[in-house]
């Protein structure tokens, strides 16, 4: 059984909304000429590229991958071994935009990641981000009992 997570837009949400807005400009500048399509690949990059987590619990393998475009994947697959183990782990994500009067606004994300960890301790590669702090334990006692690792 494979069970994917999504992570984050790859270049932060005000981009993602820019290339949203030059993704729906391109398709109807194509309809006048087919250098639209230009503005069409452009702005679906930027748009819609995220990254993602695969989960293969049946093989014990996971695989974090770049989704560009929102549908062709990129990564390989690592095995899981029983020396790794699982954890939390804080994170905190600042996005910094300049408006036209060089106002700064920031956008802060804080959210909990459940990681893989090697045996020495070191993160391997996240698992799932979790947006509740209530849920955080559960989530990861679930992640645990499904791959069979003990927590960090």
């Amino acid at each position: 059984m494979k069970e994917t997570f999504k992570f984050k837009k790859a270049f932060g949400p005000v981009a993602s909304f820019s290339g949203h807005v030059i993704l729906i400009v391109g398709i109807i500048a194509t309809y006048f000429s087919i250098a639209g399509l230009v503005l069409v690949l452009f702005g679906a990059f930027v748009g819609l590229t995220y990254s993602s987590t695969t989960i293969d619990y049946s093989q014990r393998k996971v695989k974090f991958s770049n989704c560009l475009f929102g549908f062709i994947k990129t990564g390989k697959w690592i095995d899981i071994n029983n020396d790794m183990r699982i954890g939390l782990n804080k994170s905190s994500t600042i996005y910094r935009t300049y408006s036209k009067s060089n106002r700064i606004l920031d956008i802060t994300a804080k959210h909990l990641m459940i990681y893989l960890y090697d045996d020495r301790g070191n993160p391997i590669i996240p698992l799932k981000m979790i947006t509740k702090d209530n849920n955080a334990e559960k989530e990861l006692e679930d992640l645990k009992n499904k791959l069979g690792l003990p927590s960090y």
